[in-house]
């Protein structure tokens, strides 16, 4: 998967995901701090990968977004137990 990143100021920044699915999810847990202030991503056309854009304020954005995939990664870890107890 390709990723890149664009620090645009230190409050805001822009990264490229070659994962529209994983876009979307980040930007629903990056939503979810209230040091951002603004988490979205666009795509210019359907053959170019999302770009994720995030503004943020008393945080970097660097920090929010490790934070939403720390989150993500606690919940997919969760989940991922109780599926295990569940099958046994």
């Amino acid at each position: 998967m390709e990723i890149k990143t664009k620090e645009i100021s230190k409050d805001e920044m822009e990264v490229t995901i070659g994962n529209i699915t994983l876009v979307e999810i980040l930007r629903v847990y990056l939503n979810q701090d209230s040091a951002v202030v603004f988490a979205a991503w666009k795509r210019e056309h359907p053959t170019e990968n999302p770009i994720l854009k995030i503004k943020t304020k008393g945080k970097t954005p660097q920090k929010a977004l490790n934070n939403a995939i720390e989150n993500l990664t606690k919940d997919l870890d969760g989940l991922e137990n109780d599926f295990k107890k569940s099958i046994k």
